[in-house]
């Protein structure tokens, strides 16, 4: 496979990744919700619970996703494998 391809699967890949934490996130705070905070919350309040556990799930996303990209950047040689997205970069040589 050459570069071009590489760099679309792997926003492919990292898009399904950041959706799937997305939704365990959120079926996750919701089952915590549910269970155990549901009767301790005032019902004027609980009609936000949705809102806020969606906003916490979506954050949770981004943590997991830049840890992760954090990970890959220490491991992977990105410019070796991975073309890029928005240009060449100008890396200017030693002695030019």
């Amino acid at each position: 496979m050459n570069k071009k391809v590489n760099t679309v699967l792997f926003i492919l890949g990292a898009t399904i990744f950041n959706v799937l934490v997305v939704i365990i996130c959120f079926i996750l705070l919701m089952f915590i919700y549910a269970r155990f905070l549901f009767n301790l919350i005032p019902e004027e309040v609980s009609s936000w619970s949705f809102t806020f556990i969606f906003i916490i799930s979506i954050v949770a996303s981004f943590v997991a996703y830049r840890f992760l990209m954090k990970y890959l950047l220490k491991k992977v040689d990105v410019e070796k494998y991975f073309d890029p997205i928005f240009g060449k970069r100008n890396i200017k040589k030693p002695g030019s």
